[in-house]
Protein backbone atom coordinates (compact mmCIF):
# COMPACT_ATOMS: atom_id res chain seq x y z
CA UNK A 1 0.00 0.00 0.00
CA UNK A 2 2.82 2.32 0.90
CA UNK A 3 4.38 1.71 -2.51
CA UNK A 4 1.08 2.42 -4.28
CA UNK A 5 0.69 5.74 -2.41
CA UNK A 6 4.21 6.74 -3.45
CA UNK A 7 3.45 6.03 -7.10
CA UNK A 8 0.20 8.00 -6.94
CA UNK A 9 1.93 11.02 -5.35
CA UNK A 10 4.80 10.80 -7.86
CA UNK A 11 2.32 10.55 -10.79
CA UNK A 12 0.29 13.54 -9.54
CA UNK A 13 3.49 15.58 -9.20
CA UNK A 14 4.52 14.69 -12.75
CA UNK A 15 1.11 15.73 -14.09
CA UNK A 16 1.35 19.07 -12.25
CA UNK A 17 4.89 19.68 -13.50
CA UNK A 18 3.94 18.94 -17.11
CA UNK A 19 0.68 20.89 -16.84
CA UNK A 20 2.48 23.93 -15.39
CA UNK A 21 4.64 24.21 -18.51
CA UNK A 22 1.68 24.35 -20.87
CA UNK A 23 0.56 27.89 -21.76
CA UNK A 24 -2.68 28.41 -23.65
CA UNK A 25 -2.12 29.80 -27.16
CA UNK A 26 -4.23 32.91 -26.46
CA UNK A 27 -2.02 33.81 -23.44
CA UNK A 28 1.17 34.13 -25.52
CA UNK A 29 1.63 37.68 -26.80
CA UNK A 30 4.44 38.45 -29.17
CA UNK A 31 6.21 41.75 -28.73
CA UNK A 32 5.90 44.00 -31.77
CA UNK A 33 9.10 44.37 -33.78
CA UNK A 34 10.36 47.56 -35.41
CA UNK A 35 13.67 48.88 -36.73
CA UNK A 36 14.15 52.57 -35.93
CA UNK A 37 16.77 54.86 -37.47
CA UNK A 38 17.46 58.60 -37.69
CA UNK A 39 18.89 60.60 -40.57
CA UNK A 40 19.59 64.30 -40.77
CA UNK A 41 22.29 66.88 -40.29
CA UNK A 42 23.80 69.24 -37.74
CA UNK A 43 25.37 72.67 -38.31
CA UNK A 44 27.43 74.54 -35.69
CA UNK A 45 28.17 78.25 -35.92
CA UNK A 46 29.47 80.27 -32.99
CA UNK A 47 28.40 77.72 -30.38
CA UNK A 48 24.89 77.42 -31.80
CA UNK A 49 23.94 73.99 -33.18
CA UNK A 50 21.01 73.54 -35.54
CA UNK A 51 19.83 69.96 -35.89
CA UNK A 52 17.31 68.52 -38.33
CA UNK A 53 16.52 64.84 -38.15
CA UNK A 54 13.88 62.53 -39.54
CA UNK A 55 12.98 59.29 -37.74
CA UNK A 56 12.30 56.19 -39.82
CA UNK A 57 10.78 52.83 -39.00
CA UNK A 58 12.02 50.05 -41.27
CA UNK A 59 9.37 47.72 -39.78
CA UNK A 60 8.01 45.14 -39.81
CA UNK A 61 5.58 46.55 -37.19
CA UNK A 62 4.19 50.01 -36.50
CA UNK A 63 5.34 52.07 -33.51
CA UNK A 64 2.74 54.18 -31.70
CA UNK A 65 5.43 56.56 -30.37
CA UNK A 66 9.12 56.57 -29.51
CA UNK A 67 11.77 58.86 -28.06
CA UNK A 68 15.08 59.88 -29.62
CA UNK A 69 17.94 61.13 -27.40
CA UNK A 70 20.54 63.70 -28.48
CA UNK A 71 23.61 64.00 -26.25
CA UNK A 72 26.42 66.52 -26.81
CA UNK A 73 30.00 66.10 -25.61
CA UNK A 74 29.92 69.54 -23.96
CA UNK A 75 27.22 71.03 -21.73
CA UNK A 76 24.42 73.09 -23.19
CA UNK A 77 24.46 76.78 -22.32
CA UNK A 78 22.37 77.93 -19.38
CA UNK A 79 18.97 79.35 -20.13
CA UNK A 80 16.39 78.63 -22.77
CA UNK A 81 17.08 76.44 -25.78
CA UNK A 82 14.99 76.47 -28.95
CA UNK A 83 13.18 73.15 -28.76
CA UNK A 84 10.03 72.14 -30.65
CA UNK A 85 6.94 70.73 -28.94
CA UNK A 86 7.61 67.19 -27.78
CA UNK A 87 11.27 67.90 -26.93
CA UNK A 88 12.74 68.56 -23.50
CA UNK A 89 16.13 69.14 -21.97
CA UNK A 90 16.75 66.30 -19.52
CA UNK A 91 20.28 67.01 -18.36
CA UNK A 92 23.31 69.25 -18.78
CA UNK A 93 24.06 67.75 -22.19
CA UNK A 94 20.89 65.89 -23.18
CA UNK A 95 17.70 66.64 -25.09
CA UNK A 96 14.99 64.04 -25.77
CA UNK A 97 12.23 64.29 -28.39
CA UNK A 98 9.08 62.33 -29.15
CA UNK A 99 8.93 61.02 -32.68
CA UNK A 100 5.19 60.44 -32.81
CA UNK A 101 3.67 57.44 -34.56
CA UNK A 102 5.90 55.66 -37.07
CA UNK A 103 4.23 53.35 -39.56
CA UNK A 104 6.12 50.26 -40.71
CA UNK A 105 8.48 51.18 -43.55
CA UNK A 106 7.60 54.84 -43.08
CA UNK A 107 9.11 58.20 -42.22
CA UNK A 108 8.14 60.34 -39.26
CA UNK A 109 7.88 64.09 -39.04
CA UNK A 110 11.17 66.00 -39.24
CA UNK A 111 12.42 67.36 -35.93
CA UNK A 112 14.16 70.75 -35.97
CA UNK A 113 15.90 72.12 -32.91
CA UNK A 114 18.51 74.72 -32.02
CA UNK A 115 20.74 74.53 -28.97
CA UNK A 116 23.50 76.75 -27.66
CA UNK A 117 26.63 75.17 -26.23
CA UNK A 118 28.57 76.47 -23.25
CA UNK A 119 31.89 78.13 -24.09
CA UNK A 120 31.63 78.20 -27.90
CA UNK A 121 33.64 75.00 -28.58
CA UNK A 122 35.48 74.51 -31.89
CA UNK A 123 34.00 71.01 -32.19
CA UNK A 124 31.45 68.80 -30.52
CA UNK A 125 30.29 65.21 -30.84
CA UNK A 126 26.58 64.57 -30.89
CA UNK A 127 25.25 61.11 -30.05
CA UNK A 128 21.84 60.17 -31.49
CA UNK A 129 20.02 57.08 -30.26
CA UNK A 130 16.66 55.61 -29.35
CA UNK A 131 15.82 56.13 -25.70
CA UNK A 132 12.42 54.40 -25.88
CA UNK A 133 11.05 52.39 -28.81
CA UNK A 134 7.37 52.43 -27.88
CA UNK A 135 7.51 48.90 -26.50
CA UNK A 136 8.69 47.42 -29.80
CA UNK A 137 11.71 45.14 -30.02
CA UNK A 138 14.48 46.50 -32.25
CA UNK A 139 16.82 43.65 -33.20
CA UNK A 140 19.03 45.96 -35.32
CA UNK A 141 20.33 48.57 -32.88
CA UNK A 142 23.29 49.48 -35.14
CA UNK A 143 21.31 51.94 -37.27
CA UNK A 144 19.66 53.90 -34.46
CA UNK A 145 22.89 54.72 -32.62
CA UNK A 146 25.12 57.27 -34.27
CA UNK A 147 27.87 59.66 -33.26
CA UNK A 148 28.46 62.77 -35.35
CA UNK A 149 31.48 65.07 -35.17
CA UNK A 150 30.34 68.65 -35.77
CA UNK A 151 32.93 71.39 -36.34
CA UNK A 152 32.24 75.08 -35.79
CA UNK A 153 32.50 75.87 -39.51
CA UNK A 154 28.89 76.57 -40.45
CA UNK A 155 28.95 73.46 -42.66
CA UNK A 156 26.30 70.73 -42.48
CA UNK A 157 27.44 67.37 -41.09
CA UNK A 158 25.11 64.59 -42.22
CA UNK A 159 24.23 61.39 -40.41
Amino acid sequence: MRRLRGLVVWGAGAVLAVGAGVVPAHAVQEEPEADLSYHGFAVMDGGRVDVRLTPRNHGPGDVADSTVRLRWSVPLAAGEQWLPAGCARTGRQVVVCRTGALAADGLGEQLALRVWLRGRPAEVTMDVDTLWGGGAVDRNRSNDRQQVLVLDTGDAYFF
